[in-house]
């Protein structure tokens, strides 16, 4: 079946469909930076541009995939929610399941997205894409349920046009027990330029992690992110403490997650080639679904496609 994918970003959502046997015949996405990831690793199909500037040009399909700007519904973006600008993406989503008649829509978004506005916003949405002919079903995943060892939990909307599909339930995948620890992926060899100065590292130290260690070790990783914050303050959510490569007497043993590592803990794979600069790398991961996340929903949409 042909998979066309809108806000790509770097394509998470479409290496696991692709590895399920989904065809992606047409990417979108309106940074440079991730177009020229995505060609590099997944194919020269995709169109650098606003969705909204391509609906017409859209290559048949048959499933829509895609994670429009999570920044309105998240608490690192202030929740601003549908009034926002870069929420108007969910229209251009609704406009070419309509010209399209796209037979099934998956999208991703913060988790954020449910509560926004006393969960009006998504009932508002659910309405939405009801009025277009779907049965719509929803549930948060979390990565550390399908084999990476970070905290990222994100909903996925899985919608099936009502007149391709019976009205079956759709069970979203379970996930499986965590078998590896964020130990276990950091690098052996780290460049001493991600480790952070003694100052630097006090002032992060200082903050208060929730249990008093001073240490940053966890096992599991919390949620990476594209940014510090929506008011500049540091979090702790991206540094490690990594005594073994801290061979710079001038700096601390703390230091930055490598992009080498993010990419581990949005599960893409050992060949990737990243082809951008450090900054742009660490956006692009923060910003991407978690490959075996989507693989295991692909599968699941498949086998109910395949009943259905």
């Amino acid at each position: 079946m042909n998979v066309c994918s809108v806000y790509s970003g770097i394509g998470g959502l479409d290496l696991g469909f692709q590895a399920t046997g989904f065809h992606i015949n047409q990417a979108i996405d309106m940074d440079e930076y991730c177009v020229h990831a995505y060609k590099a690793n997944i194919s020269d199909n995709i169109i650098c541009g606003l969705v909204k500037d391509h609906i017409e040009e859209l290559l048949p399909h048959d499933l829509l995939i895609g994670g429009p700007p999570c920044q309105p519904y998240s608490t690192l973006g202030l929740m601003r929610g549908l009034d926002d600008e870069r929420a108007k993406t969910f229209y251009d989503v609704l406009e070419i399941t309509r010209k399209h008649h796209t037979k099934v829509l998956v999208l991703e978004n913060v988790a954020n997205l449910l509560s926004h506005q006393n969960g009006e916003t998504f009932r508002y949405m659910k309405e939405c894409l009801d009025y277009f002919g779907y049965y719509i079903y929803h549930q948060i995943l979390d990565t550390k349920n399908f084999g990476i060892p970070a905290n990222r939990r994100r909903v996925f909307i899985v919608c099936f046009r009502k007149e391709y599909f019976k009205d079956e339930p759709f069970k979203f995948p379970s996930g499986f027990p965590l078998k590896t620890t964020l130990q276990e992926l950091l690098d052996e060899v780290v460049d001493t330029k991600y480790f952070l100065s003694k100052k630097t590292a006090q002032n992060i130290l200082d903050i208060p992690s929730g249990n008093g260690n001073r240490l940053i070790n966890p096992t599991v990783a919390k949620t990476l992110t594209t940014k510090i914050s929506a008011n500049n303050k540091v979090t702790q959510n991206t540094y490690v403490t990594d005594i073994k490569n801290a061979t710079d007497s001038e700096k601390s043993t703390l230091r930055r997650l490598t992009p080498n590592e993010c990419r581990k803990l949005q599960g893409f794979p050992d060949d990737w080639k990243q082809v951008t600069s450090d900054f742009q790398a660490y956006k692009q991961f923060g910003n991407a679904v978690t490959v075996p996340v989507a693989t295991a929903l692909a599968k699941t949409i498949k086998a109910y496609i395949n009943k259905n």
